[in-house]
């Protein structure tokens, strides 16, 4: 089916949201199984203009991601559970400073779902390639702290 470039481009999105997509040409198989149908020269230009980026998952393998969204688009806690179990690797505190370690290259995505999450404990994030800083409100390190480290699955 003809769709038109925004929607193609939601349908990205989404597609690299719900599935660990390693290749352009996947993302064209994938597109196809949704009833659209782009080029690879087509996706790979909708990957360039939607700032996806290919980091690096546990295991080694690299997949699309898209780092960063709009604030006001809310990350449902599924997805938030899905990007912390996969990849956050540590969480230390100092203070209501909360260091989040995750493979090379992720930082930035965790902390697009982190932003996007609405966790009330967190004011913001600051990412490195591998490391990130997400402060917490005033006397709430602690607990954001934990919070993250049950969601990611993390003792």
């Amino acid at each position: 089916m003809a769709v038109g470039k925004t929607q193609r481009q939601h349908r990205i999105a989404r597609i690299l949201t719900d599935n660990a997509v390693t290749s352009q040409s996947q993302l064209v198989d994938l597109l196809a199984v949704d009833n659209v149908t782009a080029t690879q020269a087509t996706v790979s230009r909708d990957l360039d203009e939607l700032g996806a980026v290919k980091v690096r998952v546990p295991g080694g393998a690299t997949v699309y991601a898209i780092p960063e969204h709009p604030n006001e688009q809310m990350a449902p806690h599924e997805h938030l559970r899905r990007v912390l179990g996969e990849w956050l690797a540590d969480v230390t505190r100092s203070g209501d400073l909360v260091v989040l370690r995750t493979p090379p290259g992720s930082a930035h995505v965790v902390a697009s779902a982190l932003d996007r999450s609405g966790i009330t404990d967190m004011i913001g994030t600051v990412a490195g390639d591998d490391t990130l800083l997400a402060i917490a409100a005033e006397g709430r390190g602690k607990h954001l702290a934990t919070r993250l480290a049950d969601i990611a699955g993390i003792d």
